[in-house]
């Protein structure tokens, strides 16, 4: 589920200083708050922030090979790394390299020598900043309700994974699900009741799919949305009856269901298919919506896969 994003962890930064002397000042000072890792160039800075993003990077300035402009600009230029906070570290004087610095995306400078408590006050700040940005971010692609990813995200990622999959030529997959007579559910229970179903269930299918890149996310109401990369129709057929199983495992009793005493979803599957290009991706969540209403056209519980 999506709820934290380990606010308890000690934040990370990166110290990238050539001259050890200011690299060891700095981790003296700031080691009993964060995790530190600390870089002695540029290019090395770069692949430990591939490695393990840092929550906040100090960076050097004036450094052999690779400067601090040019990992700050290398950073900025990428979407997975652009959010870190860069704090120049210089004894370069005048305000034209400072506008440059704040140009190329750094958020401020730590003067040297340092000044240990403007130090922290600085980082402090930054990170706090950093963090309260991480939760917005998280919260406006999260379900209020449910904690899994809302149709906000699911359509951030059906976006990423057609372009990946048109360019790899690799198959796509979408699972449309939703709860056999809700409506009723809501209406015999309450909706009370029925927003304790909705997480239950949620939390099932979220914790059903077995692979890291596959997604599921609320698309609406009583309707939920599951996005399987690298997945043909046969695998994303298994996939679905497993979801389809998870949920009836749950007995979660529905008195006004006509199709038996527990609750239980259709699923409507569909599957890029090659021979169509693009227009074969652009048409599957129409084609997995077509397919879930068959699916209860045809009584329910089950499962029905799109076939052009």
């Amino acid at each position: 589920m999506l709820d934290d994003l380990d606010l308890g962890r000690k934040q990370r930064i990166l110290i990238v200083e050539d001259v050890k002397l200011n690299a060891q000042i700095l981790m003296n000072v700031l080691k009993d708050d964060y995790d530190l890792r600390v870089a002695n160039n540029g290019l090395e800075a770069l692949a430990m922030v591939k490695e393990q993003m840092p929550d906040l990077i100090l960076l050097d300035i004036v450094m052999p090979e690779m400067d601090g402009y040019a990992v700050c600009a290398q950073l900025q230029g990428d979407p997975n790394t652009r959010d870190i906070p860069i704090l120049f570290l210089t004894a370069l004087e005048g305000d034209k390299n400072e506008a440059y610095g704040i140009e190329l995306g750094a958020m401020d400078y730590i003067r040297k020598p340092f000044n240990v408590p403007v130090v922290k006050a600085k980082i402090r700040n930054h990170l706090e900043l950093k963090r309260y940005k991480d939760i917005l971010k998280r919260d406006i692609r999260v379900d209020g309700l449910t904690r899994i990813p809302n149709r906000r995200r699911f359509d951030e990622a059906y976006a990423e994974e057609c372009s990946r999959a048109m360019r790899n030529k690799t198959p796509l997959a979408v699972l449309m699900m939703d709860l056999d007579l809700f409506k009723a559910y809501n209406d015999t229970y309450g909706h009370l009741q029925g927003d304790d179903v909705l997480k239950l269930v949620a939390k099932t299918l979220y914790n059903t799919l077995q692979r890291p890149g596959d997604l599921i996310a609320r698309w609406g109401g009583e309707e939920f949305v599951a996005l399987l990369p690298q997945t043909a129709l046969e695998g994303a057929c298994q996939v679905a009856e497993r979801l389809r199983f998870a949920v009836i495992e749950l007995q979660i009793p529905h008195e006004a269901s006509a199709y038996g005493k527990f609750l239980t979803i259709s699923v409507g599957v569909a599957a890029s298919q090659e021979k169509e290009g693009r227009a074969s991706y652009d048409m599957l969540l129409q084609r997995a919506d077509e397919a879930v209403y068959a699916a209860k056209r045809n009584g329910r519980n089950t499962i029905v896969a799109f076939r052009p």
